[in-house]
């Protein structure tokens, strides 16, 4: 009897060549069809229109984005969710520099912040680092207040 293999878990392979094989042949499927109904020209124009608006929102919004690293900086927070958007500013912005259609779309409705935020929050709750608030999962209830412990230190290196 074969082992059975998780369905959460996809092989490497496969992703491979839905990555590198599949997306752009739909995206040649469409751009194929497109033309056909619009002409060629308009096609390419269309397609070098996305790009450089989708380049120019992607600009923007990253500007927005490092600013708000920085202000998060400045507090002395860590701005762990503002890299993380830039990360998936980044994959936008390549989303829509690649010729097609399909790329464009899915590059665009990661621009709309919410969807952007969402995707995040969706990403880092399915990775374990964040959950649901609530108490712990081992189940003890501690005491929300902070707890302080006093004490004294001595620096070996300062004699």
């Amino acid at each position: 009897m074969a082992p059975r293999v998780s369905s959460s878990v996809m092989n490497p392979l496969l992703l491979f060549l839905l990555l590198f094989v599949g997306v752009p042949l739909v995206e040649l499927y469409f751009l194929i069809e497109v033309g056909s109904q619009i002409g060629a020209f308009s096609t390419i124009f269309l397609t070098v229109f996305t790009a450089l608006l989708g380049g120019w929102m992607v600009r923007t919004q990253g500007f927005s984005t490092l600013s708000k690293v920085r202000g998060s900086m400045d507090r002395g927070e860590v701005p762990a969710f503002e890299m993380m958007e830039g990360a998936v500013l980044l994959v936008c912005g390549f989303l829509l520099l690649l010729p097609g259609f399909i790329t464009d779309v899915v590059g665009f409705v990661f621009l709309v912040p919410p969807v952007r935020r969402w995707l995040i929050t969706l990403g880092l709750q399915q990775g374990g680092v964040m959950g649901p608030a609530g108490p712990p999962p081992n189940g003890s209830n501690r005491n929300p207040e902070r707890r302080v412990i006093e004490g004294e230190f001595k620096r070996e290196d300062d004699e």
